[in-house]
């Protein structure tokens, strides 16, 4: 039973006769918050006492019970946490540190607070704070002018437990102790939903994108060989995202659940272990801007370098310096593009067990890992290593990181160890800053050696015992407090570390665990041991976009699957033929089955080799999604409802919005003919085969193995390159630009960025260059105008061409009497020619191509005269 009053903090020195057996039951959860309608009277009737405001945008309440802070982040969202004796605040893992003062700065932030009868309010100009005074309740508004939106409110507010077996525990029987260590505290708060609302969020789940009638476990765990369904993954996140366009943040990265109207109809409550009672909601007129915001306050994706977007060989695993060196000279045999080859944990053992920990060459197996990463490197091609944050007790580096205090520890202060799949292990300690130094020392050692890129593996920690102890700020807390920011850590000493050491280089790293605000720390998750079958296909794009929703935008799969032997023609096709339009691409499966294209049927190479080669020429295009993706947070891989907020979109997870460009359908069953898809409003071109459709329905696609549904939006322009074999040969001098029209577009606009690829902060640091391109088309006068401008940064960086020859291609025109560039005529011809400025019309494709050059600085004008 629940006792829902305050509670003092429990300070118990523990003996250690019966110590470890107190912290083994300590964390264990069984029931949280459950609270129904009929206990609801047992919950804590919190008052207000006073208030006063901290500053401009930060309100302090003071209650029967405890203190409640309200702190404006922007004019549209806020911060709320709940602290007394037993609740301290905390540091916070997912938002920005610098929250507090940038809110300061901002000028557009002006809330005010006025006192009506019982409530406070506490507003800017478009959100709004209702405190109720007894009991002490808040509510949430979105304002438009004089109208106001309920979002959401507290049901019950912030609620305590202390945990029951701390609390048995007596100061008669605890004296004269060694070690001493903070009882837990269950937490919990909860919310009313309206009735109709659907609720996305909750980070990697296989349910469909409303989770509304779920009770989510909020413990990063894999799920191997998952299929069309599954409640628990790598990657759990404490937040939801509503159709009534608010989200909220629960910011604690303990062990608990999210339960979304599940127990309870209508109440959706966060219950953790222990830790922090904060939360966050935002809200937005639609959901691009709560994406953007949200990644405001979460951090931003820092730019990958451009081989990430390229092909990336991998598989479990490369198990010589021979058979890699093989397959690397393989893929170019086979003119199949290659940036990059992934080391699994073969590099440093010649078996899957036993080696985990030894951090360095097997020199039997790779016996000149330099030369062959030299030799790599030479045909642009990456070297990128697994590791884990495992230390087996036999492995090489064993004795050293126990010397150095590295690895998280047991309740007598040494190294926790334990058995799991690959052996007798401890677990670094990946939150004390000895630890950190210890770990960057080895990667930074092998980065020496040019190794570009990582893989963390294994980072929920995949095995995590609850008694293990971890040194989290000058804190000692146990693993369920502080499991799922884990792989967060992680990736944030990866990141700063390097940025430290080697301030130029973009970061590369693959991880499948983290926390809400990784993304800041270059984090690219991936969805798991995905099972190689179709039931493993159907759930990707759920997975990506659900992510995607909350700043973890390169979220993507192990193309082709990874769990089992089997091998399907038909679903490999299919998988790699999506993974074009996903931010990796990487396939990666279990070696009984190649998981590289280059070792399969004629048919199988001639397919894929054709789409791996459209990813490459889409790669202007991905590259500037990238950057959107840095500067606001918006996802490359984006829901249908970002286009069109009807209803059926918002539940589709079978298609999706690549960029704003381009709507893909991948084929995720055999044998199929027909896809039916659900068009948001415009105008729509398969970009196969340039036909129209109407948006704002339901179309039927024809398909074929050798293609899957892609549309292109009416209006959109898209760069393009004709061919480029790896990132290291990209030149953007020779650029094809493709413009949709329709006449129902009247103005269109788009962008495309360019840098060289590698510097990490080039567009902050003035290396860069921005084209701009505009269309206008009138329809009185029945012409079309497109203009060409370019932005520079105040420096030119490496391999900035001095000048472009564009290929602009213009689709669905059905006549073409007058074409002028630059106001000049050009005479409209049966063929484009190569050397001077030159148009041609060709009638049966409805195309125009309009041939020049374009010069640093100059802005271009093309006009079509089309009646």
């Amino acid at each position: 039973m629940f006792s829902l009053t305050q509670t003092k903090p429990v300070n118990i020195r523990l003996s250690n006769r019966f110590l470890n057996s107190f912290l083994t039951g300590f964390v264990v959860i069984v029931c949280l918050c459950i609270f129904t309608q009929a206990n609801a009277n047992q919950a804590i009737n919190r008052d207000y006492i006073s208030h006063q405001l901290i500053n401009k945008n930060q309100l302090e309440l003071t209650s029967s019970d405890g203190k409640i802070s309200i702190s404006y982040l922007t004019d549209s969202s806020v911060e709320v946490s709940f602290s007394n004796e037993s609740i301290p605040t905390s540091e916070s893992f997912s938002l920005v540190a610098d929250r507090h003062s940038q809110a300061l700065k901002n000028q557009s932030i002006k809330p005010k607070l006025t006192q009506v009868d019982s409530k406070l309010v506490f507003k800017t100009s478009v959100f709004k704070v209702e405190i109720n005074k007894s009991p002490l309740r808040l509510s949430y508004y979105r304002l438009d002018g004089l109208a106001e939106t309920l979002l959401i409110s507290e049901e019950q507010g912030f609620l305590t437990q202390l945990n029951a077996k701390a609390e048995s525990l007596t100061s008669e029987n605890l004296a004269n102790n060694d070690t001493a260590i903070e009882a837990n505290m269950q937490v919990c708060v909860n919310f009313r939903l309206s009735p109709s609302e659907k609720i996305l969020g909750g980070g990697e789940r296989v349910l469909g994108m409303d989770r509304r009638g779920h009770r989510l476990p909020l413990y990063n765990r894999a799920h191997y060989g998952y299929g069309t369904y599954s409640e628990q993954m790598n990657y759990s996140l404490p937040a939801i995202l509503s159709d009534k366009k608010y989200l909220v943040l629960f910011d604690n990265p303990a062990k608990g659940w999210l339960d979304i109207a599940k127990t309870d109809k209508d109440i959706l409550s966060f219950e953790a272990v222990s830790g922090p009672l904060s939360y966050v909601v935002l809200s937005a007129p639609n959901h691009p801007k709560i994406v953007k915001d949200f990644t405001l306050l979460t951090g931003r994706q820092p730019m990958p370098p451009r081989w990430a977007l390229g092909y990336i060989a991998s598989r479990f695993g490369y198990r010589s310096q021979a058979e890699a060196e093989a397959t690397v000279k393989k893929f170019a045999q086979e003119d199949f593009p290659l940036d990059a080859i992934i080391f699994d944990l073969y590099w440093f053992g010649k078996d899957v067990q036993g080696h985990m920990g030894n951090l360095d060459w097997d020199s039997n197996t790779f016996p000149q890992p330099e030369k062959m990463i030299h030799n790599f490197k030479q045909q642009g091609i990456n070297t990128v290593l697994i590791t884990e944050p495992f230390i087996l007790t036999n492995s090489k580096k064993w004795s050293d990181a126990v010397d150095n205090k590295v690895l998280a520890t047991d309740a007598y202060g040494k190294p926790k160890t334990f058995d799991f799949y690959f052996g007798n292990t401890g677990l670094i300690d990946i939150f004390n800053p000895n630890s950190k130094d210890w770990f960057w020392q080895i990667y930074q050692g092998l980065m020496e050696q040019g190794v570009s890129g990582w893989w963390g593996d294994l980072g929920e920690p995949e095995v995590h015992p609850s008694d293990t102890l971890h040194k989290v700020n000058g804190k000692q807390l146990g693993a369920d407090q502080i499991h799922n920011a884990f792989g967060h850590e992680w990736a944030k000493m990866m990141y700063q570390k390097q940025q430290a050491h080697y301030p130029n280089l973009r970061p590369f790293n693959l991880m499948r665990s983290g926390f809400v605000g990784s993304q800041r720390y270059g984090i690219l998750p991936w969805t798991g041991d995905v099972s190689r079958s179709w039931e493993g296909l159907v759930p990707q794009v759920e997975l990506s976009l659900q992510m995607g929703l909350f700043g973890l935008a390169y979220t993507h799969s192990d193309l082709g699957g990874f769990a089992g032997n089997n091998w399907d023609e038909e679903l490999y096709i299919r998988w790699l033929q999506y993974g074009v339009f996903q931010p990796i691409y990487r396939p990666h499966a279990q070696d009984d089955v190649a998981p590289e294209p280059i070792f399969h049927s004629k048919k199988v190479k001639d397919i894929t080799r054709q789409f791996i080669q459209l990813r490459y020429q889409l790669m202007p295009y991905n590259y500037s999604l990238a950057f959107e993706n840095n500067q606001t947070g918006m996802p490359l891989m984006r829901p249908l409802f970002f286009n069109d907020e009807k209803s059926e979109h918002l539940t589709d997870n079978q298609s999706y919005l690549w960029g704003d460009a381009f709507l893909v359908s991948p084929i995720t069953q055999a044998s199929v003919s027909k896809q039916a898809i659900n068009l948001p409003q415009g105008v729509w071109f398969d970009y196969w085969t340039d036909k129209a459709y109407q948006g704002g329905r339901q179309v039927l696609l024809p398909t074929n193995i050798e293609t899957i549904p892609v549309l292109v939006k009416a209006g959109s322009f898209i760069p393009m390159l004709e061919q480029v074999n790896n990132a290291a040969n990209y030149q953007s001098d020779e650029l094809t630009l493709h413009y949709y029209h329709d006449k129902s577009v009247k103005h269109a606009s788009g962008k495309m960025y360019e840098d060289d690829g590698y510097t990490a902060h080039a567009f902050e640091k003035g290396l860069y260059e921005i084209l701009n391109f505009d269309a206008s088309y009138k329809e009185m006068s029945q012409t079309l105008d497109i203009s060409l401008s370019q932005l520079s940064g105040a420096k030119t960086y490496q391999g900035k061409p001095e000048s472009r020859n564009i290929k602009l291609v213009i689709h669905n025109i059905t006549n073409s009497a007058e074409i002028t560039v630059d106001g000049k005529a050009v005479k409209l011809a049966a063929a484009t020619n190569a050397k001077t400025t030159s148009a041609a019309h060709y009638p049966i494709a409805k195309q125009v191509v309009v041939k020049f050059k374009w010069s640093q600085q100059d802005s271009k004008t093309i006009s079509l005269n089309l009646k």
